[in-house]
């Protein structure tokens, strides 16, 4: 049987479009320069606003990855 260790880290995704698109943007970007992603936990939602609406969303989300 494996046994895993895993690393989280935490990071902050932005996005105009969405929060699931925020979400999607730290990932890929945690995907860029780590490898053996296997889980992501959304921990705060927040966003800026710009004449009363939303500009940009931003996702703070935990990234948990196995450890080789």
């Amino acid at each position: 049987m494996n046994e895993h260790v895993y690393k989280m880290i935490e990071i902050v995704g932005s996005s105009t479009e969405s929060s699931d698109k925020a979400i999607e943007n730290a990932i890929a970007k945690a995907a860029e320069s780590l490898h053996n992603l296997d889980w992501f936990e959304v921990v705060e939602t927040r966003g800026h606003l710009a004449e009363g609406r939303i500009a940009h969303w931003q996702v703070k989300v935990k990234i948990g990855f196995r450890l080789d």
